[in-house]
């Protein structure tokens, strides 16, 4: 045959391929991944991830150190939790922080950024010849409605490099652009009644070209072209124009602001897993002035965010995570910065399955390290997973392989589990 040198990877790599990621939201694992049937439990629960891509610092957001040589020259203040300061630059955050559960000890085991950023999306360090499923292709698995019109998985602004891995292309991210819109070419521009006709002739020939050509790759295709046209149908999600006009003043006229009001959109709409990135915390130079732009934007938008959700009934049911691959060293450099740091960062929870206004863990006095109950990349990874109702060691057959969700002694922390 004339395609008989394309390997079946190469094929599916080819047919999945159309509107940023949409053609493979509705079709199965196709990679030779098997998972064990009875543990598929949809817990209802979704999930938001804001990336802050760069690695934020702990010091100048969630892990003060006033008075230190480490502090820098942000100050902090108090919250509506008792005890609990954060930085002046997060004041409606503050107001909010009955909601949050601030992890202050992690300690990972990827300093740089790709590593990193694999790390910190699937709980797994990068190996050779495996890819592992990002959180969001499995929440997508786990928590999301195979039926659906739209996919489990969307995603804006760079965040993840990972993907779906070994579950196979129907939990691959669906990737709108940062500001949360659809790209240009995820329309034909052609009449409704020509592009429906135009449909049923590719159904037309291709079911008549599957009863003689059975594999694999041809059905991916078919089911992918499917997912599109569904997809279409439901358009009017994605745009928020009118919405919006109404709500920048609460989340900020910023890009970021308006992906997180679309997140806000989307999980409404049914979506289990919306990943939000917010450029620009790599701060190796001009570390305050990169943050206080930073802050400044983040806390309008994530603050509107958790008050809407809570408003409308969906904050209960919804994790949101704010973290970044890496955090950054409690020492100034030379140039006004703070370089990659993984020995004692910061991440912050809120909402489904959470407690709120709880702190685990701590620093050193200065910054240095951990001082008590420190959290490896897989200890979270199993707390967000048993939040979200999937069981932490899910087993997954990789061919004859078998892998679990978390790595082998991963540990839950129940102190911040509601």
């Amino acid at each position: 045959m004339f395609m008989s040198h394309i390997t079946r990877r190469a094929m599916l790599k080819r047919t999945l391929v159309g509107a940023g990621g949409a053609v493979v939201a509705n079709f199965g694992a196709l990679f030779g991944s098997q998972t064990v049937a009875d543990e598929v439990r949809r817990s209802g629960k979704r999930c938001i991830l804001l990336w802050a891509n760069g690695g934020a610092s702990q010091i100048d957001t969630f892990d003060m150190k006033p008075g230190q040589p480490t502090g820098g020259p942000f100050r902090p203040i108090q919250t509506n939790v008792p005890g609990l300061q954060i930085c002046e630059y997060l004041p409606r955050l503050a107001r909010l922080a009955d909601k949050l559960a601030i992890i202050r000890s992690m300690q990972t085991s990827e300093p740089d950024h790709p590593g990193g950023i694999y790390l910190m999306h699937t709980g797994y360090r990068p190996t050779v010849n495996l890819s592992h499923p990002e959180l969001g292709a499995m929440v997508a698995k786990y928590c999301g409605n195979p039926d659906s019109d739209l996919p489990n998985f969307i995603r804006m602004g760079s965040t993840g490099n990972a993907g779906s891995g070994f579950l196979g292309p129907q939990y691959q991210p669906f990737s709108l652009d940062r500001e949360g819109r659809l790209g240009y070419f995820t329309s034909s521009g052609l009449p409704a009644e020509q592009e429906r006709r135009r449909a049923e002739l590719l159904r037309f020939v291709e079911e008549g070209f599957a009863r003689d050509n059975r594999a694999e790759p041809y059905e991916a295709h078919r089911r992918a072209q499917e997912s599109v046209w569904r997809l279409q149908a439901r358009r009017s999600v994605f745009d928020i124009s009118q919405e919006w006009s109404r709500a920048k003043e609460r989340y900020g006229d910023t890009s970021y602001g308006r992906s997180c009001f679309m997140a806000l959109r989307l999980i409404e709409a049914g979506v289990a897993f919306v990943e939000c990135g917010q450029e620009n915390y790599d701060s190796h130079n001009d570390n305050f002035v990169c943050h206080k732009a930073n802050l400044n934007i983040l806390d309008p938008a994530w603050s509107a965010l958790l008050t809407d959700l809570h408003d409308r009934g969906l904050l209960a049911n919804t994790l949101v995570i704010w973290m970044g691959e890496v955090g950054r060293t409690p020492q100034i450099n030379n140039r006004a910065g703070r370089d990659h740091f993984v020995r004692g960062w910061s991440i912050v929870l809120a909402g489904g399955g959470v407690r709120g206004g709880v702190v685990y863990g701590a620093t050193e006095r200065n910054g240095n390290g951990v001082r008590e109950n420190p959290v490896t990349e897989s200890d979270f990874f199993a707390t967000v997973y048993t939040a979200l109702g999937i069981n932490p060691r899910v087993r997954h057959m990789v061919g004859t392989r078998p892998i679990w969700a978390t790595p082998e002694g991963s540990r839950v922390i129940r102190e911040i589990l509601a």
